[in-house]
């Protein structure tokens, strides 16, 4: 039976310990920021490189991923769709874009202003009773900030269903990094399914057809969750917000069964790690369950499920680095960085690949 949460008006978002602050702080150079797709450098989505990190360090290509799991792995996936959830608006006179984070229960919406240059809007900007006027007349009415503490996101009320703005004149987020923008065809994956992520769960962009039957002719089994993403905070590095997730029966029962046998679950992405590790007791035994996850991983809650972790390359600051620390360790999650700032790996979600794995 599925365990159903619910959200407190603000949401309560539990601070997790800097535990990966030697990870968290490196630089990035300006030219290891992938400003297009891979189908764009001439690459197919499963030809981006893949590092392997656990008890050595192994230069791959993603699509060789099979080669590094075992018979018996099970490989969680999540079949959240990407929206395009970037709508052009004005608050007054001020141009301004409004990304679509995520909906309430109450029929509001939890949203950020940014300006069209992408850049945050400052807060002077923003305050309870703000009207945004979107386009064909409808407009939002800002509530207020949707967290403790923090002015970035708000609860808007707006006048018309905001996926009926989407549909018409959305387009996917993206950020200063991307300058030129790409269609929604680039920020799918291969197993999104169910249209609620603001943004891509971009771990799995990598997986083709051929990847998957790769898996499965090799003894790995996939099984998905899902986890609607919210909109990112790349200059704040806030922890993770609130978001909305569910573990199916099905897949508690297959995680179950395969920690029983010895295989390994690997999450594919931090928002499938995350939503595992929201459904697992003490214990480390899944059941189904569905809701609002307000979890933050690090090392006061290490990974209690997840044996390892398919994921992209995380900005310097980013609160996803803790999560990474909390499944793969601090060891392994630094020498995987290093090398990767060493042998020139791409960042962000047309970037490169890595798969990480505790250290025997």
């Amino acid at each position: 039976m599925s365990e159903h949460r619910s959200l407190s008006k603000h949401g309560n978002v539990r601070a997790a310990t800097a535990s990966a602050g030697r990870v968290r702080s490196f630089e990035l150079p300006d030219q290891r920021n992938a400003d297009s797709p891979p189908e764009a450098r001439g690459l197919a989505r499963d030809e981006v490189r893949l590092l392997v990190a656990g008890d050595r360090l192994t230069h791959a290509r993603f699509r060789e991923l099979s080669r590094y799991l075992r018979p018996g792995d099970l490989v969680v996936v999540n079949n959240s769709a990407t929206t395009s959830a970037a709508v052009d608006a004005a608050l007054a006179d001020l141009p301004i874009t409004l990304h679509f984070a995520t909906w309430l229960d109450d029929g509001g919406w939890v949203v950020e202003a940014r300006t069209r240059e992408r850049t945050p809007l400052p807060d002077r900007e923003l305050r309870a009773g703000a009207v945004l006027e979107f386009p064909d007349g409808a407009h939002a009415t800002l509530r207020e900030p949707w967290l403790p503490g923090a002015r970035r996101l708000w609860i808007a009320d707006v006048t018309v269903d905001p996926r009926v703005l989407m549909r018409a004149h959305g387009r996917p987020i993206t950020y200063s990094y991307v300058p030129r923008r790409w269609s929604p065809s680039y920020y799918t994956t291969v197993f999104g399914r169910i249209p609620g992520s603001a943004e891509m769960p971009s771990a799995a962009r990598p997986f083709t057809q051929d990847a998957v039957l790769d898996l499965v002719t090799s003894g790995v089994s996939l099984a998905p969750v899902t986890l609607h993403t919210g909109v990112s905070s790349p200059e704040a590095g806030e922890p993770p917000s609130p978001e909305r997730f569910a573990v199916p029966a099905a897949t508690a029962r297959l995680v179950n069964d395969t920690k029983g046998a010895g295989g390994r679950v690997v999450a594919v992405g931090t928002t499938v790690t995350r939503a595992l590790e929201s459904a697992a007791d003490e214990d480390g035994r899944m059941r189904p369950a569905s809701g609002w996850t307000e979890l933050v991983l690090g090392a006061d809650r290490p990974a209690r499920v997840v044996d390892g972790l398919i994921t992209g390359w995380h900005a310097p600051g980013a609160s996803h680095l803790d999560l990474l620390v909390a499944v793969a360790g601090e060891t392994t999650v630094r020498r995987a960085y290093a090398e990767a700032l060493d042998t020139g790996y791409l960042w962000h979600e047309f970037g490169d690949s890595a798969l990480l794995l505790p250290n025997a």
